[in-house]
């Protein structure tokens, strides 16, 4: 084996040679795959009985044979390049296998999007990746999120933004109709749902993502110079359709959103008397992750389950 003292004498060159060597036991066919001349393939293996202390190679009648010391290089050497090409390599070239894999896929996401997505999301990854670990983060006011992508702390962040951070990369998921969901009973849509009415009305959102934040709906509505009244704010906005079925409470979000409710809640869905864009959902990853095979899989799983809510 070499010494400690003979590391500085070791390239990752002499590394391949000797894998090469040992897997051939033929200098020739490893000059040939390195596109080498026999020569200097013969002068590394010099080289590498010198730092080994043994003769790595040796004659058995017309062919060669690996000793005992070479045979037990093999796995290292071949070890030793595996994990250089994760170093220098890039993950873009790792192949990954969602069935093996046992990395822990770590997922900001709000809860605007559907009551079902994340769910969906998950047993979509346990059926391809069973050992594969899952960590569900909340986007809340404390967590930046941009920061935690960047830390290597989160892989994926899901929701949804008028404006999506430029600093980061980009997936489409969807465009959804802003609808307002109320009681069954609400008295405002049976009179006429005008925008004074829904003005006047007392509404529910979600604590907004950090001190300051209007929220998407309140940001459409300041463009247009309105304001409503918010009488309850909750930051757990899967609770909110049940909030409203007890009150006289407006909620205003996506079609889709609100749609998984109406079997279940006495609330129906009206239209929106706000002329406003869709809501826009997004997938967020950091440059960091661009060329991940195993994030580019989670990516992907994500793009297929939120095309699959439609």
């Amino acid at each position: 084996m070499a010494k400690p003292s003979s590391l500085s004498r070791i390239d990752l060159h002499l590394v391949e040679i000797l894998h090469t060597l040992l897997v051939t036991h033929s200098v020739s066919q490893t000059a040939i795959r390195h596109g080498m001349h026999a020569p200097a393939v013969s002068a590394a293996l010099a080289r590498l009985r010198e730092l080994t202390g043994d003769p790595l190679l040796v004659r058995a009648g017309r062919a060669m044979v690996p000793t005992e010391a070479g045979r037990a290089l093999l796995a290292p050497a071949a070890e030793v390049l595996a994990a250089a090409r994760r170093l220098f390599g890039g993950d873009a070239h790792v192949v990954f296998s969602p069935a093996t894999t046992d990395r822990v896929f770590r997922i900001a996401a709000s809860d605007f999007l559907d009551p079902s997505f994340l769910p969906l999301l998950v047993a979509q990854i346990k059926a391809q990746a069973p050992l594969a670990g899952v960590e569900i983060v909340p986007l809340t006011a404390d967590a930046d999120y941009r920061q935690r992508l960047a830390a290597g702390e989160l892989d994926l962040v899901v929701g949804n933004w008028l404006r999506p951070p430029s600093d980061l990369h980009i997936g489409r998921l969807f465009q959804d109709e802003i609808v307002c969901l109320v009681a069954e009973g609400h008295p405002a849509p049976r009179r006429g749902w005008t925008l004074d009415k829904y003005l006047a009305c007392e509404h529910i959102a979600p604590t907004p993502a950090y001190p300051g934040a209007l929220g998407v709906i309140d940001e459409l509505l300041a463009q247009s110079g309105l304001r409503r009244r918010i009488g309850v704010r909750c930051p757990h906005f899967a609770l909110t359709p049940a909030m409203v079925a007890g009150s006289l409470l407006v909620l205003t979000t996506g079609r889709l959103f609100c749609a998984r409710f109406t079997a279940a809640l006495p609330v129906r869905i009206v239209p929106c008397p706000v002329p406003m864009p869709g809501l826009r959902y997004y997938q967020l990853w950091h440059d960091r992750t661009q060329r991940s095979a195993a994030c580019r899989w989670l990516r992907e799983q994500v793009r297929r389950v939120a095309a699959g809510l439609r």
